[in-house]
């Protein structure tokens, strides 16, 4: 390999990566309530002999959403806001750790003072996204999924009932399930998720109207900061 692509591929990550930080979505101004799903965390009986192990930290889903919570209190205290939780991830890992996860996140929940809906089944997420407040008058503003998925599905329970599978997901085709009409024009929808601008951004715009924020490449979980690009390559995009 030559200096002159050397260096080129250098600043191309470069450039990639500072895309990656700097893109941004603007947060809504419409009045309307903001959704935050967290899905449900591996069992790391089966993932702690992976080179890759998934979920080491039980938190990763439900920290990544505390701190996106917290950042929309901070913008406007009054906002209305509901956290959506996969409750048999957490029910199964707690279980394996001996651990009581489900009091922990309602401990969680009261410190951030919102409301926490539970859901077991991808029917019962969308309901909710529909119909859980009269979305004729109560429209969401903002729409975020911090989970397992892959370029075509939202994961909720990867690696949780079956070593590196799911049952429990979101695809995108499935997308049409959710009503037209029930965001605000300024609506800010993302997922969090690793490979999701790959397809189910375009997928879930034809489907709703509605641009998704998703990541190209692999998604890094943080501990006290939202999750960034795995690698240099990764960037969001709607």
């Amino acid at each position: 390999m030559s200096n002159a692509l050397r260096i080129f591929l250098a600043a191309l990550a470069l450039f990639n990566t500072q895309l990656s930080r700097a893109a941004t979505p603007k947060e809504p101004t419409e009045p309307g309530e903001a959704i935050i799903v967290s899905g449900g965390l591996s069992l790391y009986i089966w993932e702690k002999w992976k080179a890759q192990p998934h979920d080491k930290w039980w938190l990763n889903f439900i920290r990544a959403a505390q701190l996106r919570i917290a950042q929309i209190q901070q913008l406007d205290p009054q906002r209305q806001i509901t956290w959506l939780v996969y409750r048999p991830g957490y029910i199964t890992r707690g279980r394996q750790d001996g651990q009581d996860y489900i009091s922990a996140i309602n401990g969680i929940r009261e410190s951030l003072h919102v409301k926490l809906m539970w859901f077991d089944t991808t029917s019962q997420l969308l309901n909710y996204i529909n119909a859980g407040q009269p979305r004729d008058r109560v429209k969401i503003n903002d729409l975020e999924f911090f989970c397992h998925s892959n370029k075509a599905c939202f994961l909720f329970d990867y690696s949780n009932n079956i070593d590196s599978a799911s049952k429990v997901w979101l695809h995108e085709n499935d997308m049409r399930k959710i009503n037209r009409g029930i965001f605000t024009k300024d609506a800010l929808v993302r997922s969090w998720g690793c490979h999701t601008g790959e397809s189910m951004s375009s997928r879930f715009r034809s489907a709703t109207g509605v641009p998704m924020w998703g990541l190209t490449g692999k998604s890094q979980y943080m501990t006290d900061e939202l999750p960034l690009p795995a690698t240099a390559a990764g960037h969001w995009t709607r």
